[in-house]
């Protein structure tokens, strides 16, 4: 838990070790709720107005309903940040269904609960970001969108949890999650990237990745650097027979891949030469795509 942070909940900004909720609340009950991981570069929130147009997205796929509007969010991410007094942060914003009765009766709750945090992240060591993770493929499918939709940041992150767990007790740093057809979907709490002979190619949304913030980014970058780059089916072979393989994500940025199940990917460890020119371009990226609070 981080040593200093500051959270948003029922209207006041508190301490981190003050906030609390209830335990009737139903996004602790039963994960029933949204969220939104966004990163503060500089004093200036990255791409705010893509989070809050996806967090409303979603909570409009589940039937929650947003009491203070995108405006009101926006304004309590801001004073959140603004709190927390930290040229850069991460920001994790959430919208449960609220208090409500035991059972999973959504209708039971009068009043959606909004929390916002505002703290530091390091997912990785310095050491992994340089030479690059180790990932493995894990046992684990990721949900088809028929049964729960991945583009929806819901507070149930249950198989990302145990896929980040049997990664870890397979003593690699990362997950490898495909479908149900056996393609690639993402890693646990990333978007996966694959380049062979300087083009660039990431699973679709129909195929279980989430639409990330990060890795839109990613793509824009590619377009303006003329990176040829497309969306495409991935299998875990094309994975081992890339030239390069990288993560991106709002807590991880961009992080090159080492191995993938104990097979090196590429020449060598670290970055390679297109991911190493994306972590620089995406260093200047974030530069002009913030709002300053």
């Amino acid at each position: 838990m981080p040593s200093e942070y500051k959270v948003w909940i029922d209207g006041r900004i508190v301490d981190g070790t003050a906030a609390r909720i209830p335990v009737f609340d139903h996004g602790l009950l039963y994960g029933d709720g949204v969220f939104e991981g966004i990163r503060v570069y500089a004093g200036r929130v990255f791409r705010l107005a893509d989070h809050l147009r996806r967090l409303s997205t979603a909570a409009g796929a589940i039937g929650l309903e947003i009491p203070v509007g995108v405006s009101g969010l926006e304004k309590i991410v801001l004073d959140t940040a603004r709190s927390y007094a930290r040229p850069d942060a991460y920001i994790r914003l959430i919208v449960t269904r609220g208090e409500g009765e035991l059972g999973v009766d959504p209708t039971s709750c009068s009043r959606p609960r909004i929390i916002c945090i505002a703290a530091a992240i390091a997912l990785y060591p310095d050491e992994k970001l340089t030479r690059g993770l180790d990932i493995v493929t894990v046992s684990l499918r990721r949900p088809a969108p028929d049964a729960l939709d991945p583009s929806v940041k819901s507070l149930n992150y249950l198989n990302s949890v145990l896929a980040k767990r049997e990664a870890r007790l397979r003593g690699a740093d990362e997950a490898l999650i495909l479908n149900a057809t056996g393609t690639v979907a993402e890693a646990s709490v990333a978007n996966v990237f694959a380049v062979r002979d300087g083009a660039l190619t990431t699973p679709p949304t129909t195929d279980g990745a989430l639409p990330g913030i990060t890795r839109a980014s990613v793509l824009e970058i590619a377009d303006a650097e003329g990176i040829p780059a497309r969306e495409a089916t991935v299998g875990r072979l094309d994975l081992l027979g890339a030239d390069e393989v990288f993560l991106t994500g709002t807590g991880a940025r961009i992080v090159p891949v080492a191995s993938l199940d104990g097979q090196p990917i590429g020449p060598a460890p670290g970055p390679g030469p297109i991911t190493t020119r994306l972590i620089a371009e995406f260093a200047r990226f974030i530069e002009t795509r913030g709002t300053a609070y």
